[in-house]
């Protein structure tokens, strides 16, 4: 054993030259956090690497969720050799390099191989070709990684032959299961000091992670480093001298402050709050600083996007209702594509919102009818407007008297669709801002009879 060798309690050798993360990898799936998904005990997957009929197939997923982690492990748990190869740097003559060495392994040895490739969709459609007929034979199992959705950068006849396993963003409480292991091997391997870390330093290392292990383990690394040059000297008599890794230490390894934000206390809300009534407001200014403020304390963009998506119907309405659509699609696209990217699509949503006009009728519109059925207004549906598609109907006088709009000019005729007891109650209030002016003129025109044709 070497000056950078120590061994933990298993016997395996550990470098502590090699980076905390990779030091950290785990070896076996149990020790894999956050893809209980997929590797939950009794999951499909699972089942096939544990009796060794593993398929070709394609992690997808952000940095940091395991995707090279578990291809290694199951390349140990099935004892197959590993080869890797990175698609930025890597062409066809090195695909045909490893399947020549897996074919001579399985033809020498009987063993089986798995070609790993990192950033998979950084391949052509002519490297991607080149792997169809090794996949196709089992000359090799491939286990391509990739951040972007294959459905889109992969060609069909690759996906047709791999099987798509996508992995979750981590948690706060996946990073903080993570980070205090790390701080364990950290404190096997400094012999004389023991570290603790504050509760918000922990918590400013897991937002600034922001759902990616190799962030949180990078920064928790060098703010050991940091506390231990702070600590004092080891007292006498073999104890070991202990240091507290504290917020400022880990503002200082992370490179950035930690913002003035709570993501469980009030200032959770308050900040959220502020956001929301920026936009409803109508100041895209204030908008973008409160947005600013979540992003940099490390929210979870999803919860900013359904935010952002209740504000689209709540506060934007009728008034403009290409928000709700805007909105939505942010929220899709903030799940497909992740941080840091997604701060860009939040920030278009937001200034969208705070800058168009703003009709809250909707929400005031079903909050009345609400109040009125639970008021006990829970009536009958007119004979006229019941289903009427069924054997019998007739019988019951089911649909009898109903006018079919389409088969009237404008595709309007006057009917009663309230029940009995609510003719003429107004639920819906057009304001006369934006697009809504428009909803108003054409309820105008069909109150008083007329054509709906100018729409």
């Amino acid at each position: 054993m070497d000056l950078f060798e120590t061994r933990d309690e298993t016997g395996r050798v550990t470098d502590a030259a090699l980076p905390l993360a990779e030091r950290l990898r785990p070896k076996s799936l149990d020790e894999i956090v956050g893809a209980d998904h997929i590797l939950g005990p009794g999951k499909a997957l699972r089942v096939l690497i544990e009796s060794d009929r593993v398929p070709s197939m394609i992690l997808y997923g952000r940095p940091g969720t395991g995707k090279t982690t578990i291809a290694r492990v199951i390349a140990q748990v099935t004892s197959r050799r590993f080869y890797t190869l990175n698609a930025v740097m890597s062409g066809v003559a090195d695909i045909r390099r490893v399947v020549e060495q897996a074919q001579q392994d399985l033809k020498t040895r009987r063993q089986r191989s798995i070609l790993f490739i990192d950033e998979i969709h950084r391949f052509n459609k002519g490297q991607q070709d080149a792997l169809l007929p090794f996949v196709e034979r089992g000359v090799v199992t491939l286990i391509g990684a990739t951040t972007e959705n294959p459905m889109f950068c992969l060609n069909g006849p690759l996906l047709s032959r791999t099987r798509i396993i996508e992995l979750n963003p981590l948690t706060p409480g996946d990073l903080r299961i993570i980070v205090q292991r790390g701080l364990e091997e950290e404190n096997k391997l400094s012999a004389g000091v023991t570290l603790t870390i504050e509760t918000s330093a922990l918590d400013h290392v897991i937002r600034r992670a922001a759902g990616d292990a190799r962030v949180a383990l990078n920064i928790l690394e060098t703010a050991c480093t940091l506390a231990r040059s702070k600590c004092d000297a080891a007292p006498p008599g073999g104890q070991a001298a202990s240091g507290v890794i504290d917020l400022e230490t880990v503002e200082e390894a992370s490179g950035k402050t930690a913002a003035s934000y709570d993501r469980s206390g009030d200032n959770h809300y308050d900040i959220a709050s502020a956001l929301i009534k920026s936009i409803r407001g109508s100041d895209p200014q204030a908008a973008v600083y409160w947005l600013g403020r979540m992003i940099y304390a490390g929210e979870d963009p999803r919860f900013i996007a359904r935010r952002l998506v209740i504000s689209a119907s709540e506060d934007v309405g009728m008034a403009n209702p290409t928000a709700l659509l805007v909105a939505e699609a942010a929220a899709e696209a903030v799940e497909r594509i992740g941080m840091p990217e997604a701060r860009i699509i939040l920030a278009h949503a937001a200034i969208f919102l705070a800058t168009s006009s703003k009709s809250n009728s909707a929400y005031l519109a079903i909050d009345s009818a609400l109040k009125v059925i639970g008021e006990g207004g829970s009536y009958l549906v007119p004979d006229h407007l019941r289903d009427a598609s069924y054997k019998g109907a007739q019988r019951l006088k089911r649909g009898i008297g109903y006018k079919y709009p389409h088969d009237y000019p404008g595709h309007y005729v006057e009917q009663q669709y309230l029940p009995d007891q609510l003719v003429g109650k107004v639920f819906y209030s057009p304001s006369d801002i934006g697009y809504e002016r428009k909803i108003a003129e054409r309820m105008r025109r069909m109150g008083e009879g007329g054509d709906t044709e100018a729409d």
